[in-house]
């Protein structure tokens, strides 16, 4: 099953400090959002603001956060917990920390069914589901523990666990990070052959740009917390607009092609630390940042965050854009 997206306004804190500024994103249902940013960006706080997995000291100050008509935002109690993972589903990073190491593994993806619904099939259904993922010998697996796995079968489970219950939405956390190239090849293969037959929208979280190539449809751009450009993925990668994302394509672009010797191409600085700067988040590190930029925080026109890129757009002088918010 399939279901649009749409985040707005969505405003995350941790204690006093703010991680997510009004955060807002459309993904069409049965795409796949890429997004992208630093360590610190706010990737991971919004993928636990969406699937309501943020921690106790965790808040979400403001906004709605839509999946096919549910606002997953306002749940609580018995509806919270029937929309997970039916309406939407959280893939991890570390599917070994995910997993429980003393069950075995078709124990864990059986409770799934057992939890929701109390199925008398459970058992048959979470060797169904370890197939579905393309395990050879499902049965067998489904009698091992976790570190009886190797590293790319264990995130096959999480997958299998994930859409157990055919959810609306997937938020996957760099489920391919820790995995060696050919392993990820395989499940990024996966997830796409999964999202066909399904039609599941997925958001999917990433600091490889070629996993972005491979498979999404739109990219979000994050950075200090708050959307830097959000675009088509092809124009992203034929034509990006805001600063932080020419660094990024130009980090990706000379890790890929430099001489053995050669420095790699890097943006200078470093990420602001939580809570953020004044201004636009990127202008410490920006060679174009003006007066403005180190005052206001840019509003997201045209899919671009960026004062100097709408001044450009429309011709007006430096310091002013012409626009509001």
């Amino acid at each position: 099953m399939s279901a649009p997206v749409s985040i707005e306004g969505l405003t995350v804190a941790y204690g006093d400090q703010v991680s997510l500024h009004d955060v807002s994103l459309d993904v069409p249902a049965g795409t796949v959002l890429a997004l992208v940013g630093e360590s610190g960006s706010g990737k991971s706080t919004l993928a636990h603001a969406a699937s309501r997995l943020l921690p106790p000291n965790a808040r979400i100050l403001g906004g709605t956060i839509s999946v096919g008509g549910t606002d997953m935002a306002a749940l609580t109690g018995h509806e919270l917990r029937s929309a997970r993972g039916s309406t939407v589903a959280y893939l991890p990073q570390d599917a070994l920390a995910a997993l429980n190491p003393v069950m075995r593994i078709g124990r864990q993806i059986a409770e799934v069914f057992t939890a929701a619904n109390g199925r008398s099939d459970a058992a048959e259904m979470a060797v169904e589901m370890l197939r579905r993922v393309s395990i050879r010998d499902p049965g067998q697996v489904a009698r091992k523990y976790p570190h009886q796995l190797s590293g790319g079968m264990r995130q096959r489970v999480m997958i299998a666990i994930a859409l157990a219950h055919r959810p609306q939405l997937l938020i996957a956390d760099e489920p391919t990070t820790a995995l060696d190239v050919t392993v990820q090849a395989e499940v990024l293969e996966l997830v796409a052959e999964l999202q066909r037959d399904t039609g599941v929208t997925v958001i999917w979280i990433t600091h490889d740009l070629s996993v972005v190539k491979e498979i999404a449809d739109t990219v979000a751009v994050l950075y200090g917390g708050r959307v830097a450009e959000h675009c088509a993925a092809d124009e992203l990668f034929a034509a990006a607009r805001h600063p932080y994302t020419l660094g990024l394509l130009g980090s990706f672009g000379g890790a890929r092609t430099a001489a053995p010797k050669e420095r790699f191409t890097a943006i200078p600085g470093s990420p602001p630390l939580r809570g953020g700067v004044p201004g636009c988040p990127f202008h410490p590190r920006c060679t174009r940042a003006e007066d403005r930029c180190r005052s206001e925080a840019p509003p997201l026109l045209g899919g671009v965050a960026c004062h100097v890129v709408a001044r450009e757009a429309t011709g007006t002088g430096a310091g002013e854009t012409g626009m509001t918010a």
